[in-house]
């Protein structure tokens, strides 16, 4: 039997193939950085597999992710997806998905592409942490603490410095895999195959 990170419950075949494919493999494409940041902002006060469940009801209300067509939502779209069950219909949040759509088109502006600004945070380095057991594991960091004033300061919402760690570890910036988990060696693999 593989050894998978304490918080994981393995009775959740979805969960297990998202923390087997995806919690922590880094990610270095906008359209993925853009699809996480709307889900770690909708998950605010929530679990995280609450939002997992919902994540495809996200993929069709959202354009798929695409940033472009996202923060063109006008008040009517808000209202739709108010009425859609397929997502956290919390009114605040998706209004901030849409604000946080145009904050990151400006980051694109600005520094080329959105991974080129939040990868600059980690020297476009995965910082790997020693977590031997469920107690290792941290909120935030000075890291996310420095990145969430940041993105506060251009306009972005719902993304606090907790928010933001939990985004740095779902990317593979910070790789937060059990010492002994099966993938994190090959997550540390992945990240020194790319090209810096």
């Amino acid at each position: 039997m593989c050894k998978r990170c304490p918080w994981l419950d393995t009775t959740k075949p979805d969960y297990v193939a998202y923390h087997d494919n995806e919690w922590g493999v880094p990610v270095y494409d906008d359209k993925t950085m853009f699809e996480f940041l709307v889900l770690e902002s909708a998950q605010a006060g929530l679990s995280w597999y609450t939002i997992l469940k919902k994540r495809e009801g996200y993929r069709r209300l959202f354009a798929d992710f695409d940033v472009i067509k996202v923060s063109k939502f006008t008040p009517e779209d808000v209202e739709r997806l108010m009425q859609d069950s397929s997502i956290i219909r919390n009114r605040l949040k998706i209004e901030a998905a849409i604000n946080n759509a145009k904050c990151f088109i400006e980051i694109q502006k600005e520094f080329g592409s959105f991974c080129n600004f939040i990868w600059g945070y980690v020297n476009n380095q995965p910082i790997v942490n020693s977590i031997n057991d469920i107690s290792d594991y941290v909120a935030t960091s000075p890291i996310s603490d420095k990145l969430a004033k940041d993105m506060k300061k251009r306009g972005f919402k719902f993304l606090g410095s907790t928010t933001l760690y939990s985004h740095l570890q779902a990317t593979g910036l910070i790789n937060d895999h059990l010492n002994n988990c099966f993938i994190k060696q090959q997550v540390i693999q992945l990240a020194n195959e790319y090209p810096h």
